[in-house]
Formats: C-alpha cells, sequence, structure tokens
C-alpha cells in the first residue's frame, strides 16, 4: 500500500476510486464482520476491492472504521494504489467515510471521486469504468433503470455533501438532479446486509 499512484493509464485523470467500508454491518449476524464473510470462495470486501483494482484506477481509496483495515490479514491489500483512510467518526454515519476520502483525495491532487460500498460484491469493473469515464459532474450507474452505487461526484460539489448521516452521494443525486448523467451497466446491485442475503446469492 503506498500514497503513491503509479499506473501510466488510469481510468480517468484526475479520478480516485473510494469503497466505503467502514461501518459495523449490524443488522449482519454471522462469526465476523459481513464485509469478511465468505462469499464465492472469498471475502465480500475482497470482491469489491479486486473489481476496482481491474477497473484501473490510479489511486483507491478504501475507508476503514470497524474493521481496522491496516491489520486485516484475510483481505489482499498489496496492491501499490490502494490507500487506506481511517474513520474515527465512522459511527456517525456513511456520510462520514465519504467526507475522509474525500478529503485526502483533494490533498493528493484528484479532482472527482467514484464511489462505491464495500459490500456489493457484484458491481463488475466495467461498471466503476463507465461511470468513471462518463461526462458530467454527478455520474451514477443503473443497474435494470435503478440507480446504485458507483457514483462520480465532481470536486464542484464536494462542499454540498452532509456534514453526518447515512446519505452521502445519495443526498447530491436528490439535491442536484439537474446535473445527474445516468450510465446503464451490467452486473448486480445487490449487497449483503444480512446472513440471509450472504445465504442467497452464495
Amino acid at each position: 500500500m503506498s500514497d503513491q499512484h503509479p499506473y501510466e493509464t488510469p481510468t480517468e485523470e484526475g479520478t480516485a476510486a473510494v469503497i466505503l467500508a467502514a461501518g459495523k454491518g449490524q443488522r449482519y449476524s454471522g462469526d465476523t464482520h459481513k464485509l469478511l464473510a465468505n462469499f464465492k470462495g472469498k471475502p465480500v470486501l475482497q470482491w469489491v476491492i479486486d473489481n476496482v483494482i481491474e477497473a484501473n484506477f490510479s489511486a483507491v481509496y478504501i475507508v476503514s472504521g470497524a474493521i481496522n483495515l491496516h491489520t486485516e490479514s484475510s483481505l489482499n491489500l498489496t496492491s501499490e494504489n490502494i490507500t487506506i483512510v481511517q474513520n474515527h467518526n465512522f459511527e456517525e454515519g456513511q456520510v462520514t467515510s465519504l467526507r475522509s476520502a474525500i478529503s485526502v483525495a483533494g490533498q493528493d491532487g484528484y479532482t472527482a471521486v467514484t464511489v462505491g460500498l464495500g459490500d456489493m460484491p457484484l458491481v463488475p469493473s466495467s461498471a466503476w469504468t463507465a461511470v468513471s469515464e462518463a461526462e458530467g459532474q454527478l455520474v451514477t450507474a443503473t443497474f435494470s433503470g435503478n440507480r446504485c452505487p458507483p457514483v462520480k461526484i465532481d470536486e464542484e460539489l464536494w462542499t454540498l455533501i452532509p456534514i453526518s448521516g447515512d446519505e452521502g452521494a445519495r443526498s447530491l443525486l436528490r439535491l442536484r438532479p439537474d446535473l445527474v448523467n445516468e450510465v446503464p451497466c451490467e452486473g448486480s446491485p445487490i449487497d449483503i446486509d444480512t446472513r440471509s442475503d450472504l445465504e442467497r446469492w452464495n
């Protein structure tokens, strides 16, 4: 893991990927955190990480909170373009994780972020790429006509993101519908929230 971002041909210059992975996952009743649960042979979060790495971003910020990703041995976080961002305020809502990542991405010189969730393992790399490369300040993936992450947010909109709560990108989509560019994507936007979700999709 490094703060250096060496890829020569990034998905889009100036756009970083953000994976939100800081929450407690309280609805999941298993032996481990839901993001570490085995899904088709590897942890749920690892699927998301691998898909984002395959999308060839020049920087990938993974927000850590309830799980200490710095010490988590079940995940492969060795890619040089991964930076773990620790959110000490994750209990105040998901948006604090988004703000934590945006703060670091901005300091590193990125002018947009494409944000996705660590519990959505079947969103493919093609969706991350398509959203990042699409025109517009506010771009969302759609799956079968429904808006779901990932969402690209230009730096000009970062100040509109709430300070607390569980709405970040969703609040922007609602606040600035005039800016939204929808990109139809392949894949599945299922999220693993409960034990039954895991059993259903595994």
